[in-house]
């Protein structure tokens, strides 16, 4: 039997504007009905809030039905082992890591964010410094955060990949906000967003976040199982008329799917293979995993 009845694959945005077609936000639903698997949404809604809302409506309405969901985003759920210690936050680190965006990015219905600030501002907190964060797309000078480049990183500054950026030759760290490849920025923007679905009282009862909540394992007692995921590893779906996001999102959610029927699917819970036991509580309780990397 199939671990879950649904598979959603979001490619995320920071964008400053509403915005729908290339570089913009968009999400495949592929659904079963008896023993067949449809693509049942491909959706491109223009705005973070709008996208939120959307994502909602369909995991609520699968909740009801009694159905189990993936739901993966293409942005990191954590950063290197040690930010928030360095950040003085005690306790478990993602939750306070999480809890921390949550209060302080803003972020309105028409895509205006002040991630740049926040991220200036944990610039100064973490180093009193222009780092670790860098990329700015404004013109400004700021104190605490460069437009382009920064110092390297030496062995006493957090480290510039998590664990399964190494292993998985991933293009972009966390830290970098703007440019090419750049997940930094979605990042800021995309976890607030993520913890504000985790939280909605139709879905909060039955919904984990993969690995913090789960552990590096599958966990069957979640409706909602909420993971970071990589869709460049995947090849994308030629889809006429749209761009190359849409396919992605298409490909990789078939992708989870097709695995999950062939009965492949519950071991990538499990993270890679040889990771030591130190390393498994950094990732369960800090930096998080891309599921498929093995």
């Amino acid at each position: 039997m199939p671990l879950f009845d649904a598979y959603i694959v979001v490619d995320w945005s920071a964008a400053n504007t509403p915005t729908t077609g290339r570089d913009s936000i968009w999400y495949a639903v592929y659904q079963r009905h008896g023993h067949r698997l449809r693509r049942q949404a491909l959706n491109n809604p223009p705005t973070r809030t709008g996208a939120i809302e959307s994502l909602g409506h369909v995991l609520a309405r699968l909740v009801d039905a009694g159905q189990r969901a993936l739901v993966g985003f293409d942005f990191p759920f954590g950063y290197p082992d040690g930010t928030a210690r360095r950040l003085g936050f005690p306790g478990l680190p993602w939750r306070y890591m999480w809890q921390f965006l949550a209060d302080q990015i803003v972020d309105d219905a028409q895509n205006r964010s002040n991630r740049f600030d926040v991220a200036e501002n944990l610039n100064r907190l973490l180093d009193d410094g222009p780092f670790p964060f860098w990329g700015n797309v404004r013109e400004e000078e700021r104190q605490y955060l460069r437009r382009r480049g920064r110092r390297p990183h030496s062995f006493k500054d957090l480290a510039e990949w998590r664990l399964c950026d190494t292993r998985g030759r991933t293009t972009s760290s966390v830290w970098q906000l703007a440019g090419a490849g750049s997940v930094g920025s979605q990042t800021l923007t995309g976890i607030p967003r993520v913890w504000q679905l985790r939280c909605d009282p139709r879905l909060a009862l039955v919904t984990h976040i993969w690995p913090f909540e789960t552990g590096l394992a599958y966990d069957a007692r979640p409706q909602i199982v909420l993971a970071e995921v990589y869709p460049s590893f995947i090849k994308p779906m030629v889809i006429s008329g749209k761009p190359k996001d849409a396919g992605q999102v298409v490909a990789a959610a078939r992708y989870f799917a097709d695995l999950d029927d062939n009965g492949q699917l519950g071991a990538l819970f499990s993270g890679a293979k040889g990771l030591s036991a130190s390393q498994k509580t950094v990732v369960e309780q800090e930096e998080a995993w891309i599921l498929g990397i093995t």
